[in-house]
């Protein structure tokens, strides 16, 4: 058995701009398998596009090709597989994108995000149980984006890879939770585990960093400054907890030295670039704590001063997803937002934006113009 579904596939990488005239990303009709044993349906509602599908586009993550795109999503449970008891059909839910194993040491010792299977399945772009369930019209199989592909109107994922929704929060903002504020937040809470009143500065403000900017004054932080290219996202950042915003550039260093009196205690560099991460170096304090959320090309390197590691005592710490575990993480942070306390409603810039727009959207991402677009697969 399958079911028909119109999605968005990339069958080869592209730096040729604009997006919206050279086209990466067609919307096609393609067969998707029923969920097998392990596995569940999703219809998805809602799903960001993330500067993550950016650089598979271009080529900066090399992914296997072609591939149905999109990795960060919520949606309801259509169906189940066999041995499926971890949701039911109905479900509102959110989609990880790491989906882990369960029983590997990493897992069961609360680091799921360094689940070897996971990892290898996502590297090979199938699901955890080994499956590709997308055909293209010529029965071609189609690869997976991290176990999700949340472009297209239905998917089947690991249930491993699902949290539950609650009611209160609407499916539109839940998809941005299942990437942005669960990598964002999660570098805060539990990478740099910031206390009150640590200077913390944020280095690019998309989807993670002003999700890691509401995190650090959400945790007490003083002074929280958000550096970034483009003004207006100090303006954003702002709104949702920054006390000072600085233009990235040639004296921001210094800036953020004089505010600081020294340095901050935690850097967050979220652009994915070594310029950004040379900043962070620099703008943090002896003693103070650098983490890498962002995701640059495999071939960037950085020179840093090893002398300056051990003389000031500095550590530079890797933050994948937030070194998260989503099924504990996530419903916390839910309950964070219905209170009103992680206002993650403010990275969503364009809401209902249609799978046959989606190069425009990448256009529009690549400018630094949206923090997080939201694609609705079923119009």
């Amino acid at each position: 058995m399958s079911i028909t579904t119109r999605a968005a596939v990339l069958r080869h990488s592209t730096t040729d701009q604009p997006f919206a005239t050279s086209t990466p990303l067609a919307v096609e009709e393609l067969t998707l398998q029923e969920p097998g044993p392990g596995e569940v349906l999703v219809r998805i509602t809602a799903a960001g596009l993330c500067h993550s599908d950016l650089s598979v586009v271009n080529g900066d993550r090399p992914r296997p090709l072609p591939m149905v795109l999109g990795h960060e999503a919520a949606g309801v449970v259509e169906g189940v597989g066999q041995g499926v008891t971890d949701v039911r059909v109905g479900d509102r839910v959110v989609c990880s994108y790491v989906p882990s194993c369960g029983n590997c040491s990493d897992c069961a010792g609360g680091n799921p995000v360094r689940c070897v299977d996971a990892q290898a399945a996502n590297r090979e772009a199938r699901l955890v149980t080994g499956r590709r369930p997308f055909r293209d019209a010529s029965g071609a199989e189609l690869h997976h984006h991290l176990g999700v592909s949340a472009f297209s109107e239905y998917t089947v994922v690991s249930p491993r890879s699902l949290v539950k929704v609650p009611d209160e929060v609407p499916l539109e903002t839940a998809a941005v939770f299942g990437c942005a504020v669960l990598t964002g937040a999660g570098a805060v809470f539990n990478t740099a585990a910031v206390r009150p009143g640590e200077a913390v500065a944020v280095i690019g403000l998309g989807g993670v960093g002003i999700s890691a900017i509401m995190a650090a004054a959400l945790a007490g932080a003083h002074p929280v400054i958000a550096v970034d290219t483009v003004e207006s996202k100090l303006d954003s950042a702002r709104a949702v907890g920054a006390t000072h915003g600085v233009l990235a550039g040639d004296d921001a260093v210094e800036q953020i030295r004089d505010l600081t009196r020294g340095g901050v205690a935690v850097a967050i560099e979220a652009a994915g670039h070594p310029a950004a991460l040379s900043t962070a170096y620099a703008a943090t304090r002896v003693g103070g704590r650098v983490i890498i959320t962002g995701l640059p090309h495999p071939r960037h390197e950085i020179g840093i001063p090893i002398v300056s590691l051990v003389a000031e005592e500095k550590s530079i710490l890797g933050s994948y997803m937030g070194s998260s575990v989503p099924r504990r993480d996530l419903p916390r942070l839910f309950d964070l937002y219905a209170a009103g306390l992680l206002p993650a409603d403010a990275l969503v810039t364009s809401r209902s934006v249609p799978l046959d727009d989606l190069n425009a959207a990448l256009d529009r991402l690549h400018s630094g113009s949206e923090v997080r677009q939201i694609i609705t697969p079923g119009g």
